[in-house]
């Protein structure tokens, strides 16, 4: 199947270990798969579920979302964090449907085109919706690869062409075989070979993983500092938006300015909200979604 020494045991585990998620089902398509790789970015299964269902139900198809405005896909996003991943969503649905007859393309570059599409989105909706061969680096499957590979705790902060060189001479030649194994080493990252607590006992290539064989050598590099997000900007920007998803109509600045007593942090948040076209000063003073 490959000279890659790891598939047969990875995709074994997979099958037996693999969460029952509704975008990897066989009736899910290529929307549904983009709609969840956009909503797991930075973002826990958990939190993404209820939200990606919502989102399907009231947008099965990308030119149901082309037909609202974009603030609709600001306020249906709710709380899951990076807002800006909704426009992002938005404005490939209209793209989609004005430029693909609204179908989601299965060609890798023309995925790539579409508005907020990076690397590994393009890769993951190709081999996941499409069944091509791509190599696929999400955070977990970077950590996998460095400790299995590299004999490293962590992969380094920003990912590297020799990331990428590694993960596409481990890929499978059969593409649907490859597809398998993109989703399978990604979800051994979230379930097994976790950031700080890898159940090395339950790990299917424990026995081939150079750093567990070298004594699993503590992390060298670059301090690795959690985000926080109370008192960050970010938290001040989820408090503005709540109110005007909470408001079916454009509301008052005095509305907005009661979420947070730093004048200074609030009014940057909030401009910082309109510079990214998640919010719409109105000429009357009010504040309002976008679109």
């Amino acid at each position: 199947m490959s000279d890659n020494p790891y598939s047969t045991a990875v995709l074994a585990w997979y099958e037996t270990n693999a969460r029952d998620l509704p975008w990897r089902r066989p009736e899910a398509d290529a929307w549904s798969i983009l709609v969840s790789e956009i909503m797991l970015q930075q973002t826990p299964v958990v939190r993404v579920l209820p939200a990606w269902r919502a989102w399907m139900e009231r947008w099965p198809t990308p030119a149901d979302l082309a037909r609202e405005p974009s603030g609709e896909a600001v306020r249906m996003w709710n709380r899951l964090g990076y807002p800006r991943r909704a426009l992002r969503l938005h404005a490939c649905a209209v793209t989609i449907t004005e430029e693909h007859g609204g179908r989601v393309p299965d060609d890798h570059a023309t995925l790539l085109s579409l508005p907020g599409v990076g690397s590994y989105t393009a890769a993951a909706v190709a081999s996941f919706a499409f069944g091509q061969r791509h190599a696929i680096l999400d955070t977990n499957v970077r950590r996998v690869l460095a400790r299995a590979e590299t004999g490293v705790q962590y992969p380094p902060k920003t990912q590297t062409k020799a990331e990428t060189v590694l993960a596409e001479s481990l890929l499978p030649p059969t593409p649907s075989v490859a597809a398998r194994w993109g989703v399978a080493v990604m979800e051994l990252g979230a379930l097994v070979c976790t950031a700080r607590a890898p159940a090395c006992a339950e790990c299917p290539i424990a026995r081939q993983c150079a750093w567990r064989l070298a004594g699993k050598p503590a992390y060298q590099g670059p301090p690795r500092r959690s985000q926080t997000y109370e008192g960050t900007d970010r938290q001040v920007r989820g408090r503005l938006l709540a109110v005007l998803r909470d408001s079916a109509h454009p509301v008052p600045k005095d509305a907005l300015d009661v979420v947070w007593d730093d004048h200074v942090q609030r009014e940057r948040a909030l401009d910082a909200l309109v510079s990214d076209g998640l919010v719409d000063p109105l000429d009357d003073g009010r504040y309002a979604l976008p679109g």
